[in-house]
């Protein structure tokens, strides 16, 4: 058909998105209708209820194996760098897991990998100017960037200081080191020791405390620690009860459907 309004900018993806997304929502409608009629007249089996297929495990399931521990930044030895200084800065205790077992190493790594770590959401081009702490980020190194160079000085410091890496050292050297960090008494490339300290006990945090979904909190083992329920569908049915009640919690991939 012709334009009638020639000129008038046509956005030919916006209309592709209508006329397909249009399209596919009318074939579902139509598809279950008309899939349902015909099932039901040509089922086979008389009307009778469908044998439903035995359930089937996934191979990780059956090994007890997770599939989503592995690296998709971090090199092997930024990982053993990382998953130490995490241990250190969340460590096991009487109250239970620490963050090795929790898996925040993983957690750190998935999201350096994404746009969180290459900021793909900031403004990243120059001038860059010393910044107010109320400003947040405005480093040119992007946050993958910075972590690595952390975890690389974490180890010259340490190789300086104890003649060992930083994976080699005692727990109480490790403190140290992670200590000196915080308070900015190492070198690190022109930018603040602190702010690479404190974005990765930001991270650390966040792996223990996140959903399972991010690849920390493994088995949701950080939410037991703190009674907390994880996505719960409702609380309608103990809001009013004057005691603490505790949950077991649940996941985002709780709420599947099987």
């Amino acid at each position: 058909m012709a334009n009638d309004k020639p000129n008038q900018p046509q956005d030919e993806s916006r209309r592709r998105f209508l006329k397909y997304t249009g399209a596919a929502v009318g074939g579902l409608v139509v598809g279950g209708v008309v899939g349902g009629i015909v099932g039901s007249q040509l089922d086979g089996n008389g009307g009778q209820p469908q044998q439903q297929p035995a359930e089937t495990q996934s191979p990780a399931a059956q090994n007890g194996k997770d599939y989503n521990q592995a690296l998709m930044y971090f090199t092997q030895d930024e990982f053993q760098i990382a998953e130490a200084a995490a241990e250190r800065i969340f460590p096991a205790d009487d109250a239970g897991a620490g963050a090795k077992e929790l898996g925040v190493a993983f957690f750190i790594d998935h999201q350096l990998a994404g746009g969180y770590g290459m900021n793909s959401r900031d403004y990243m081009l120059p001038p860059f100017y010393k910044a107010e702490a109320y400003q947040g980020y405005q480093l040119a190194f992007k946050r993958r960037e910075l972590i690595s160079l952390g975890l690389a000085a974490l180890n010259d410091y340490s190789s300086d200081k104890y003649q060992k890496t930083f994976t080699k050292l005692a727990p109480e050297e490790q403190d140290a080191v992670l200590a000196a960090f915080e308070a900015n008494e190492v070198e690190l490339k022109g930018v603040p020791a602190a702010t690479f300290f404190n974005m990765f006990r930001t991270l650390t945090i966040e792996g223990v405390y996140s959903d399972p979904l991010y690849g920390g909190n493994k088995n949701m083992n950080g939410w037991r620690m703190r009674n907390f329920p994880g996505n719960q569908m409702s609380y309608f049915d103990v809001i009013d009860k004057e005691e603490f009640v505790k949950y077991e919690p649940l996941s985002l991939s709780d709420h599947l459907s099987t």
